[in-house]
């Protein structure tokens, strides 16, 4: 799966996310405001000076260009992400590979740990097997020995057989090396959230061009599976981060100000096209917002040196 999305020829290194699959970035400008009120009220409390916001997993930029033009011209804009810059960016925005150490503000990951490579165990006469699967979509089966992956299923899943598991210890290792790069701020992860109570046959799924298709791992597609965002909580508190606080989407973009309330009908008589506006908006909003689409999303929140409810009291 890593070489498959992440390799030389891998999927993120060719193809930009936009072109496959819909997320909050692409669907409305209403995130870039709701990010900009989140780290704006996140500035007044960590302080201003040398204020980031970073935005792990950037695709093209989406997020980032809609941000520029309100945000604040002291505050750095920084886009991770592995393939090449996008030549039409704002020279505003910085492009890097990785996130660096030290970093002041606020580290937004929107819809990246659905992307981290899992492994894949299954249950079957009381013993976890690891799944295996060729270039060719083949599956294959092998038992699975004492290791990080036994380790995470016996503190996170309460095992019958039939299960089928994508492990998360790796995600979990790559939230707590995003923890050990923040200084002081909030690091933020938005994502479908594994319900351990319901999806217990596997949530792995491919995405090419909008369609949903199997995960099969050729480079030629998304690769994506829902995030046990408690083990995620539980990475972050090891590594030190504090004030945990785990959300809808919904009623955290409402926090911000996001609302998808049409906008009053005598405004359509005294100013047309403001009304078509604010209805457009409202519309856009209204998706963000759909706890059947993408309001369904979850929020992790945590921080250093600063509580990330004190943002949304």
């Amino acid at each position: 799966m890593s070489d498959a999305l992440y390799g030389t020829e891998g999927f993120y290194r060719r193809e930009l996310p936009a072109a496959h699959f819909r997320t909050s970035a692409h669907a409305s400008p209403a995130l870039a405001h709701a990010v900009l009120e989140l780290a704006g009220r996140l500035a007044a409390l960590v302080g201003e000076e040398g204020f980031a916001v970073v935005d792990v997993g950037a695709g093209g930029g989406e997020l980032l260009a809609s941000l520029a033009p309100l945000a604040p011209p002291h505050w750095r804009l920084v886009a991770v992400e592995i393939r090449e810059r996008p030549a039409d960016l704002d020279s505003r925005i910085e492009w890097t590979a990785d996130v660096e150490y030290g970093v002041h503000g606020l580290v937004l990951a929107n819809e990246w740990l659905d992307n981290v490579p899992v492994d894949v165990a299954e249950r079957a006469v009381g013993q976890w097997q690891e799944v295996l699967v060729d270039e060719r979509g083949v599956e294959s089966r092998r038992a699975l020995g004492p290791g990080p992956q036994l380790e995470w299923l016996s503190s996170w899943w309460s095992a019958a057989d039939g299960d089928r598991v994508e492990v998360g210890h790796l995600r979990d290792a790559a939230w707590a090396d995003l923890a050990d790069r923040l200084d002081r701020g909030v690091l933020a992860a938005v994502d479908y959230a594994l319900d351990r109570t319901r999806q217990r046959t596997g949530t792995l799924v491919g995405y090419r061009h909008g369609d949903l298709i199997d995960p099969v791992p050729d480079g030629s597609c998304d690769i994506t599976a829902h995030v046990l965002l408690e083990s995620i909580a539980a990475a972050g508190e090891r590594a030190g981060l504090t004030g945990t606080q785990l959300l809808a989407q919904s009623d955290v973009l409402a926090s911000l100000g996001v609302s998808a309330g049409r906008p009053p009908l005598a405004l359509a008589q005294s100013d047309p096209l403001a009304y078509l506006a604010a209805l457009s908006s409202a519309s856009h909003a209204a998706e963000l917002l759909d706890p059947e689409g993408l309001g369904s999303f979850s929020w992790l929140l945590q921080g250093r040196g600063v509580m990330p409810g004190a943002c949304f009291g």
